[in-house]
């Protein structure tokens, strides 16, 4: 894959949505880089550290989903933390967030980060706007702390549309397979869209940093988006291809007294 500087790219708003066959033959050759990926980080002993934020159902669950689904989850860690207990509320906001942060071979992906106190906690008046303004104050040097330390630290925006996101709520109400993502806390959210907006672009305004800049990527089509960010992945890492050895399948015992008797087991009904 081209490792070319990733420069700034602005969608088309009519632009047509990708279709599930394109996206599928072009998400199987991220796949592929992604493995390559994976192997670099262990062979070189590299950390990385991917985080995910957005407004609801702008994708993030989706994009990770994507990353991970070809890759080892022993190496590709997902972290999504719930609320804090009361231990974790006196402790320095960034504290519980550090022990998941990766060891040499690994890649960890926040699903929302410390950044919850720049969003969710500040829109929804869970903090205090003179601690939002010292958290945003400090956080680019515990970041830029990160990154000396060896961390390649990858910060992604999805963004949504205000109609798509009603879209996507309405479709999360409606249908009983989606029904478990909405919450009260969504419902509160969503009638907050201009505070949400102010909240973003002062976060962006102290946290985008030459070390840990900021990556803006558009999410009404969440395939498409999939699809971009993948790829801003693995343009941003310099990873390279790891040296393999050819493999062959050994040959296979055949002997029958070695073939295990499946006739006292239950089996699963065959319906379809």
């Amino acid at each position: 894959m081209s490792k070319k500087k990733n420069s700034e790219r602005t969608e088309p708003i009519d632009q047509e949505k990708l279709g599930n066959k394109t996206y599928l033959a072009e998400l199987k050759k991220l796949h592929i880089e992604l493995v390559k990926l994976q192997e670099w980080v262990v062979h070189a002993g590299k950390k990385v550290v991917i985080v995910f934020e957005g407004r609801d159902t702008a994708g993030k669950g989706g994009t990770i989903k994507a990353i991970t689904e070809r890759v080892s989850p022993r190496i590709f860690r997902v972290v999504a933390l719930p609320a804090p207990n009361d231990r974790e509320k006196s402790q320095m906001y960034v504290q519980r967030y550090l022990p998941h942060l990766p060891a040499a071979g690994e890649v960890v992906i926040f699903d929302r980060s410390w950044y919850n106190r720049a969003g969710v906690e500040r829109v929804m008046g869970f903090t205090d706007e003179k601690t939002v303004k010292h958290f945003l104050e400090i956080l680019p040097m515990v970041e830029n702390a990160i990154v000396s330390s060896g961390v390649i630290l990858l910060k992604y925006w999805l963004d949504v549309s205000p109609e798509e996101q009603t879209k996507r709520l309405q479709a999360r109400i409606d249908d009983g397979r989606k029904m478990w993502k909405l919450t009260p806390m969504d419902l509160k959210s969503y009638t907050r869209w201009a505070d949400y907006t102010a909240a973003r672009d002062d976060m962006f305004k102290y946290t985008h940093s030459d070390w840990a800049p900021w990556i803006v990527a558009q999410s009404d089509d969440k395939k498409r988006a999939r699809l971009n960010i993948i790829s801003d992945i693995l343009e941003r890492i310099p990873y390279e291809d790891v040296p393999r050895q050819k493999i062959r399948l050994p040959k296979r015992e055949t002997d029958a007294e070695h073939t295990p008797s499946v006739h006292a087991v239950e089996h699963v009904t065959e319906r379809f």
